[in-house]
């Protein structure tokens, strides 16, 4: 991953014109810092589409609402955002609250 920004453990970098790369925790401790690098990372790459979140190492509910706050505010500015390598808990605990087709 090359550099980019990083949030309490958690790093965001391009991976590649269209992807960013997700590399940490996802949790209690760090969804808010997270959520900042993000819409960072985000705002500072128009051309990005993607997520890629193969390399987050735990998420918690915390994280799932980073996941779909960001997803919500993509919509909601007519941006197309998918994620990609969702970790299976994410998937789990999406299903559980009703929100697994909003993860695509």
């Amino acid at each position: 991953m090359s550099p980019g920004l990083s949030a309490s453990g958690v790093d965001v970098a391009p991976l590649a014109p269209d992807t960013l790369g997700v590399r940490g925790a996802l949790g209690f401790a760090t969804a808010a810092q997270a959520l900042h690098a993000l819409q960072d990372g985000l705002s500072a790459h128009a051309n990005v589409t993607r997520l890629d979140l193969s390399g987050v190492t735990h998420a918690d509910s915390a994280g799932l609402a980073c996941l779909l706050t960001l997803l919500g505010e993509a919509s909601a500015h007519g941006r197309e955002l998918r994620l990609a390598q969702v970790p299976d808990g994410v998937r789990v605990l999406a299903d559980v609250c009703g929100a697994g087709p909003l993860l695509g």
